[in-house]
């Protein structure tokens, strides 16, 4: 093991043992409020009150109910047989673990198996491991126990696999337990992957049928009563949602919901989307996967910053990726890692009067949609680096495997 490999190796242990001493030290290390709700909630599948259930002993302000589908309770049930603590630890490192291995899996589709054998690469693998901790959306995840490492590095592993039933039972299980997930379906019918794409649909609606059969009044009052509802999620207009319905609502200063405003900019969203992955070779897929995550976001009702995860293989795909040389990669990847590791739409949550008052002062509502902006400008510049790459060159042949040291 080279110094640099031994030295990345370090700062990750460190910052894994600084996550563990933050749990396990201070005051508030064992809020975990989502974790709460996952595991005292799903206690509650099949009792008829699942949803019903509520938990106020760390957010007063707003009781947090159980929001994922019942497929979610079905997976999380056996946790509440463990002490809270137990599950809090192993919940972090797993966590931990499962983000080490979405940088591995990107830094491969990237670079390739083989590369990733080298010391340099492995090096590189280990430092943006250590480095994604400390960003705001995985620093939120771990403060509140949320799933969506978890979630990343199935539809990682989904598009990984040559077989159309691992990616489609991973990808239709992931979305059984957030719905989010099953954009990655888009990608598939992209890559014309239609077994993969038409599978994930059957699990997904094979993880409604298991729960069905356990709980049928509780299944149905999900998908007919409460699927869509996203006040009962969280409070929309909060600077914390990234998505298209959070930053318009913040602009026009009331819940612009699903209405003409909203339709507007999904259909001018999903335009700039389609054209920006027409940029892309053909092979890069990586790129195609990222421009539909990023659309899935823009596209929930609710997107709070700690559901950006996508945002680290982004810039890994900047840094590392096929137009890492082109013009403007290096500020884009700039604009992201400061808008992370910061975490502009975590700090200005601190900044809001209230959670549930959605008029903002102006500059609050033109910071609050940092990363709806991020997305526009990232596909716009998809966009233009394909039109000049056009007018320079028809050759679309790889470039060679970059060099990992930076």
């Amino acid at each position: 093991m080279n110094r640099h490999l031994r030295l990345a190796a370090w700062a990750l242990g460190i910052s894994v043992l600084a996550r563990l001493a933050w749990v396990l030290l201070l005051p508030n290390g064992m809020n975990f409020v989502d974790l709460h709700v996952y595991v005292d909630g799903s206690a509650n599948l099949g009792s008829g009150h699942l949803y019903d259930y509520t938990d106020s002993s760390k957010t007063p302000d707003f009781p947090l109910p159980f929001t994922y589908p019942p497929f979610a309770a079905f997976v999380f049930y056996p946790l509440h047989f463990l002490p809270f603590s137990v599950v809090a630890v192993g919940w972090v490192l797993a966590t931990v673990a499962a983000l080490c291995a979405v940088v591995w899996l990107t830094l491969e589709m990237i670079v390739g198996k083989d590369a990733l054998r080298e010391q340099g690469w492995r090096t590189v693998a280990v430092s943006w491991s250590a480095l994604g901790l400390w960003l705001e959306p995985v620093r939120s995840t771990l403060d509140y126990g949320q799933v969506n490492v978890f979630l990343v590095l199935l539809a990682l592993l989904a598009v990984r696999s040559t077989k159309w039933w691992v990616s489609g039972t991973l990808v239709g299980a992931a979305a059984g337990v957030k719905l989010t997930p099953a954009v990655t379906g888009l990608a598939f019918l992209a890559w014309r992957r239609w077994a993969s794409a038409i599978w994930s649909g059957v699990v997904f609606f094979g993880t409604i049928g298991l729960t069905y059969l356990i709980s049928p009044g509780e299944t149905r009052k999900y998908f007919e009563e409460l699927l869509g509802d996203a006040n009962r999620i969280g409070p929309v207009g909060s600077a914390t949602n990234q998505s298209l319905r959070g930053a318009l609502s913040r602009f026009a200063g009331h819940d612009v919901k699903s209405g003409p405003v909203w339709l507007v900019a999904v259909l001018v969203t999903a335009v700039l989307a389609y054209f920006a992955w027409r940029t892309l070779r053909s092979d890069d897929r990586l790129g195609t996967l990222l421009i539909v995550q990023l659309f899935g976001l823009m596209l929930s009702p609710i997107s709070w910053s700690h559901h950006w995860i996508w945002l680290l293989p982004l810039m890994l795909w900047l840094v590392y990726g096929p137009l890492r040389k082109a013009p403007g990669a290096r500020v884009l990847t700039g604009f992201w890692l400061v808008d992370t590791v910061i975490g502009v739409p975590w700090v200005l949550g601190f900044a809001q009067s209230s959670i549930w008052t959605i008029p903002r002062p102006a500059i609050l509502s033109w910071l609050g949609a940092v990363d709806v902006f991020g997305v526009l400008v990232t596909f716009a510049w998809l966009i233009y680096i394909g039109r000049l790459s056009s007018a320079r060159t028809a050759d679309r042949s790889p470039e060679p495997v970059p060099h990992p040291v930076r």
